[in-house]
């Protein structure tokens, strides 16, 4: 930092961070120690927030590098020196374990990084550290409370720590960002995992079309509806981290039909919502919200139509809306994925399969099975194949009912631009389409609790949705940043 200068790095956006980076202010080494000095403060102790499971303890000689780098002339794009948290299922090839928070994985280093960690190296940007998560991403017992692994203890919501929900598997991810612990962050979601926690720690988070970021390399649920995706303080922020971590890979072939370069940016400031046209299945979102919650998802309703918007209030748009949910999907192929996983890690820690999991969980009662292990024991009951009728009528049921009556249909009959949602109610139908969502803050409740709504569109609508919600964020301005 420049003799004399006392720089505010608190929701730092990424442009000011490049601004501060070319005018020699600030140096990639002193962000990441600012970060640290946070981390260290608030996240290990003070309020405890727990969001950060493992420090890189290259971080800093990886900043240096980079500064050296930018003094020479190469600068590599707007992530060049940035920080960035990872979620502990996502393979790093350096000294961080990747656990998924499990104490069974506690020894377990990847051998490679995963694709889109390759990707953010190459981008420039700064892998601080891992985050804490729902263990097995919150695909182990029916009572884990958010935000809970073995290994790693309870995440807790900056806004309300001990007294909030984090909600979902990427709550480290989620609490870090919101806690101003890195610039940015990588969650992953199945169903919710990015979208809710983004909601409850007033943060965004974008969760993309399954494909078009790679899953090779993260510990999988779920291979028909798993993604990584961006979480960031704000929408533009969050778009330049998901271009830079997208791309086809030959190792997940879901991501070879992706679009091969999106530019979000490209007209974000000239987005507007006029004219565009909001479906929403009113009833069943509001249900379960209390008056406050209501209150503020009318409010950003209101907002949208303000902004020139229509809204289109509709009876239902999947038929799932009134079916019982069911994890007929993820049973099965949670399985599958993990034994093909744990078929690659390391002889020595003795871990094969999802059977292996549950016999060390179950030697080492105490430590590990706080909250029991249900879902495992039922997943591994299933016969690990897919070849199963109940999986494959359960998964072509979820397809049909999301995509063609679903998301499909309503968008081409009321010609949609997009879909709206308040936070925690409607993701699990996207979820199973395997279609893309963005989570903006759009308020808080009586109890101080982060809301948010979202917004879906169809496969590989990520630039509209993006300039959609950034027009939102900016006239709604719902980011609060949390005091320690």
């Amino acid at each position: 930092m420049s003799q004399n200068m006392v720089l505010d790095l608190n929701e730092i956006t990424l442009e000011k961070v490049q601004h501060y980076f070319e005018k020699g202010d600030l140096t990639s080494v002193e962000l990441v120690t600012f970060y640290l000095n946070r981390i260290s403060t608030y996240d290990k102790q003070g309020p405890k927030i727990n969001s950060v499971l493992e420090i890189n303890p290259d971080a800093l000689f990886i900043a240096k590098s980079l500064d050296f780098e930018r003094q020479n002339g190469k600068v590599r794009g707007p992530l060049h020196g940035v920080p960035v948290i990872i979620k502990d299922n996502i393979d790093t090839c350096d000294q961080m374990h990747t656990s998924a928070g499990s104490l069974a994985l506690e020894n377990h280093y990847a051998k490679k990084d995963a694709f889109l960690v390759k990707k953010l190296r190459e981008s420039g940007a700064v892998i601080i550290g891992k985050s804490n998560m729902t263990e097995w991403a919150n695909f182990m017992a029916y009572e884990m409370p958010n935000g809970f692994s073995s290994r790693g203890g309870q995440v807790l919501n900056p806004y309300g720590p001990g007294v909030l929900d984090v909600s979902g598997s990427s709550s480290g991810s989620a609490a870090a960002v919101a806690s101003n612990f890195a610039a940015l962050s990588i969650g992953t979601e199945t169903s919710g995992s990015i979208l809710c926690p983004a909601g409850n720690n007033n943060i965004v988070g974008i969760k993309p079309t399954v494909g078009l970021v790679s899953r090779s390399g993260i510990i999988p649920i779920s291979t028909s509806q798993d993604t990584a995706g961006p979480m960031a303080r704000n929408v533009k922020d969050a778009a330049i981290l998901l271009e830079a971590i997208q791309g086809n890979d030959s190792l997940d072939a879901a991501t070879l039909s992706a679009p091969q370069h999106s530019n979000y940016l490209e007209g974000l400031e000239q987005a507007s919502l006029k004219g565009k046209r909001f479906g929403v299945s009113y009833e069943f979102c509001i249900k379960n919200l209390n008056h406050t919650q209501k209150s503020v998802f009318d409010e950003a309703l209101k907002l949208i139509e303000d902004e020139g918007g229509e809204i289109i209030r509709l009876d239902q748009i999947s038929p799932l809306e009134n079916m019982d949910s069911d994890y007929k999907v993820l049973l099965h192929e949670f399985k599958s994925g993990l034994n093909h996983y744990l078929s690659s890690v390391s002889p020595e820690l003795k871990i094969f399969s999802l059977s292996d999991v549950i016999d060390f969980n179950t030697h080492n009662k105490e430590r590990c099975l706080q909250y029991n292990q249900e879902l495992l024991i039922e997943s591994n009951a299933t016969d690990g194949t897919l070849t199963s009728p109940d999986y494959l009528t359960a998964r072509m049921k979820d397809l049909e009912m999301t995509q063609n009556k679903g998301i499909n249909l309503v968008i081409k009959e009321h010609n949609l631009t997009a879909l709206i949602s308040p936070n925690d109610v409607w993701y699990g139908i996207p979820a199973k389409a395997g279609y893309p969502s963005i989570s903006v803050p759009s308020g808080f409740d009586d109890d101080g609790l982060p809301l948010s709504v979202i917004f879906t569109g169809e496969a590989y609508s990520e630039k509209k949705l993006i300039h959609m919600a950034y027009v939102f964020e900016q006239m709604s301005n719902k980011r609060v940043p949390v005091e320690f």
